[in-house]
């Protein structure tokens, strides 16, 4: 099995950062594409930045030139930097990631960390 551990979400006035981290663990021998995703209330979960295990990013038009997506593949670790948050940026934050293990490919999510951006 492989866990994800999301932290560093909380509340931020407008213009304001947060960095979110998400650690992965367990049976891994190779973790591939991860990606962050977010569902505000009432809302789908929409996906807002990928990132290969190579490092090459990809991010949803809301967030782009704000969000900086990240990782450190030997310390199995994922963030994802966001600045000049917006109210519209509130919600659950989660980290998705494709591993590898025993020739299967597994795709894991965390259980999310909350942002919440007050105007």
């Amino acid at each position: 099995q492989v866990q994800l551990v999301e932290s560093g979400g909380g509340l931020v006035q407008a213009g304001g950062s947060l960095r979110l981290s998400c650690s992965v663990s367990g049976r891994i021998f190779s973790i591939n594409d991860m990606a962050w995703y977010r569902q505000a209330p009432g809302k789908q979960r929409e996906l807002v930045a990928t990132i290969t295990s190579g490092g090459s990013t990809n991010y949803a038009d809301s967030v782009k030139g704000r969000f900086t997506a990240s990782r450190d593949n030997p310390k199995n670790m994922l963030y994802l930097q966001m600045k000049s948050l917006k109210p519209e940026d509130t919600g659950v934050y989660f980290c998705k990631a494709d591993t590898g293990w025993g020739g299967h490919e597994y795709v894991s999510w965390g259980q999310g960390t909350q942002v919440t951006v007050s105007s």
